[in-house]
């Protein structure tokens, strides 16, 4: 499956195209400075050189605004994007925007612009982090 082809604000003002990205990780999380929420961005703020050094970018992705967005990524000091989609139209199109407006917890592992896996489900919020890296490492 490709990704959708869209530009997204990310916190710090430019557009970012998540699937132009030759190796990257999209997390998609409910809502900004939730307990859920902060404990994934954490993780994934501590095994980020991780994943650099391995080639992959880190994304985030919530229906938050830019503001909330800017305003939680300085909070918790994140290294990495996080993107606006204010409105769900993405998370829609994915097939991950739940009744209340926000989007599921799922993380997409990609290479050139193509899933090379889906994470949902998992039991706690900081696992994908590390399930996601797992992954990154075999790719």
């Amino acid at each position: 499956m490709e990704f959708p082809d869209v530009e997204l604000k990310a916190h710090t003002g430019e557009a970012i195209n998540p699937s132009r990205y030759e190796r990257v990780v999209v997390y998609f999380f409910p809502k900004a400075f939730t307990s859920g929420c902060t404990r994934e961005a954490i993780r994934f703020n501590e095994i980020y050189d991780e994943f650099k050094a391995i080639g992959f970018e880190v994304l985030g992705v919530s229906v938050d605004g830019v503001e909330t967005l800017r305003k939680f990524a300085e909070k918790y000091g994140l290294r990495f994007k996080l993107l606006s989609d204010e409105g769900g139209a993405l998370a829609r199109r994915l097939g991950i925007l739940r009744p209340t407006g926000t989007a599921e917890r799922v993380t997409y592992v990609l290479k050139s612009g193509s899933v090379v896996e889906v994470l949902r489900g998992l039991k706690s919020a900081d696992q994908h982090a590390d399930k996601a890296l797992e992954i990154a490492r075999r790719i």
